[in-house]
């Protein structure tokens, strides 16, 4: 086995706001695993308030690089479980390996994953097309640039049920909201209502991720559903969403990979919850990776090289919101010009 990676600073069409700041740029972190010739790829994007920039990334893989490389490749699982000790701190770059070591398997069985998986692409949700942060005005530009059967409202700051008064004007779309966690109980308490009044599907992450208290009384006080996402970030947090969220919304890279999503997919249902899979921005490598485990899920939320100015790979596609795959096995994508790190 040989690894190499590639960081990217992809630009987006607009300046990403959320109620925790704005970017104008993604970075991310894309690995290739070689193994005998046949080349696998993931992709950890770096967020901010994770702390695990892309440099921390590059340097953790470097360090130790040797081990990442001698291991017996054989299936994914059993890679992740290496990997996941090998980096116990850094779930970001197991995920992209994790995420490359599964694309490597699908190679070797020629098959794409759902395939593997017996997964029924038909039972794949529609995406939403998010809509960050702006004056009303560009939100609604925004959104009649793209007509999407589902859009995801960025909230989670003064002014923000006008914000969503304003576009529901515009279309009959379904409308879902994330608040990541910029509200208070109080604050949520008021919003809701009113948020359901304008046909709200689903509200995301509304208060603080460690306000359980909160959580609790709200989620049996809510007329809308309430997913988890800054509250859910381990397999070990899905049994804390219980009964405090009706689903959660979980992404691949803070998790640390495709390998622990499934198993907190099988958890979620166990516990009678939904279950999204989100993203975190990730060029068409990470998206892919949603993907394939989209027929698994309630709702999905993988937009990501549609709010992106610059792709590194291609392969996933949408038609109003609806995933084209293709028939190239592992994630189904074709990396473009790769050069080794």
């Amino acid at each position: 086995m040989k690894v190499s990676f590639k960081i990217y600073n992809l630009p987006f069409k607009y300046p990403f706001t959320i109620s925790k700041g704005t970017k104008t740029h993604q970075p991310t972190f894309i690995v290739e695993l070689d193994h005998f010739g046949i080349k696998g790829y993931g992709e950890a994007p770096a967020i901010a308030y994770y702390n695990i920039p892309v440099e921390k990334m590059e340097e953790d893989l470097e360090r130790k690089k040797v081990f990442v490389e001698k291991f017996a490749f054989s299936d994914p699982e059993r890679y992740w479980h290496y990997l996941h000790h090998l980096f116990p701190q850094n779930p970001f770059l197991v995920c992209a390996l994790d995420m490359a070591g599964w694309d490597l398997y699908g190679k070797i069985k020629r098959k794409q994953l759902h395939q593997l998986w017996n997964l029924d692409t038909d039972q794949s949700p529609l995406t939403d097309y998010t809509i960050g942060i702006d004056t009303i005005e560009k939100m609604v530009e925004k959104m009649k640039e793209k007509p999407w059967p589902i859009y995801k409202i960025k909230v989670g700051v003064p002014g923000d049920i006008e914000m969503v008064e304003a576009l529901r004007k515009h279309t009959d779309a379904v409308l879902r909201v994330d608040a990541n966690a910029g509200w208070s109980l109080e604050q949520a308490l008021q919003k809701i209502p009113l948020l359901k009044t304008l046909g709200v599907e689903m509200v995301e992450q509304p208060l603080a991720k460690d306000n359980w208290e909160g959580m609790k009384i709200l989620y049996e006080q809510s007329s809308l559903p309430l997913f988890a996402d800054e509250a859910c970030v381990a397999e070990s947090d899905v049994e804390k969403c219980h009964q405090h969220f009706h689903g959660i919304n979980i992404k691949l890279t803070k998790c640390s990979g495709i390998t622990p999503a499934r198993r907190m997919i099988r958890r979620a249902r166990e516990l009678e919850m939904k279950v999204m899979v989100g993203c975190m921005n990730e060029s068409s490598v990470g998206t892919a990776a949603i993907a394939q485990l989209a027929p698994l899920l309630d709702l999905v939320d993988m937009d990501g090289p549609l709010l992106l100015n610059e792709d590194v790979a291609k392969g996933v596609g949408f038609d109003l919101g609806k995933i084209i795959y293709t028939d190239r096995p592992g994630l189904g994508i074709e990396i473009a010009g790769w050069k080794h790190g």
